[in-house]
């Protein structure tokens, strides 16, 4: 998978390198990461330098997973990251998170929405599924606001599903 460089309004998605190491460490650490995703709490430096050097692996390979750091275009500030990721064969589940201190912004709805066409693209792919934890409703919503249809529940996950 090559390296992305996706421009929005406001946004960059490009890839990780070293210098984000920290960034990752404490935007892991926020509330609802530890709450909704406690297994992408990084909770020391070298747990964080570790999985970045993991993610900028997998940029050359075919298996994922694809993770993008989410960068302020103004400040070049690493606010959070998109990525898909595999489920199984041909499956892919699109994740996200925005750090706490920059949410309800609109961020995450913005880089998901500009990840989708690309990744979909690039992973050859017309469906792509959602997965967030049943009280997670502001993932729910930027599910729905990207064009995600509910599948039902799976114990305590809601599953959405995009098809293009």
């Amino acid at each position: 998978m090559q390296k992305l460089q996706i421009k929005t309004k406001r946004l960059l998605i490009s890839h990780f390198d070293e210098s984000m190491t920290e960034s990752v460490h404490l935007n892991s650490l926020d509330d609802d990461v530890l709450e909704f995703v406690p297994d992408e709490v990084f909770d020391t430096v070298e747990k964080a330098r570790d999985i970045v050097r993991y993610l900028m692996k997998c940029y050359g390979g075919s298996a994922g997973p694809f993770v993008y750091p989410v960068l302020l275009s103004e400040s070049g500030v690493n606010i959070g990251y998109v990525q898909a990721v595999p489920l199984k064969k041909g499956i892919w589940e699109i994740g996200y998170h925005i750090a706490e201190k920059h949410t309800r912004n609109g961020y995450a709805t913005e880089a998901v929405s500009a990840f989708i066409p690309i990744i979909m693209g690039l992973l050859e792919i017309s469906e792509l599924y959602g997965i967030c934890h049943i009280n997670n409703t502001a993932s729910k919503r930027i599910l729905e606001k990207c064009g995600f249809k509910s599948e039902g529940k799976r114990g305590d996950r809601l599953l959405f599903k995009l098809i293009r």
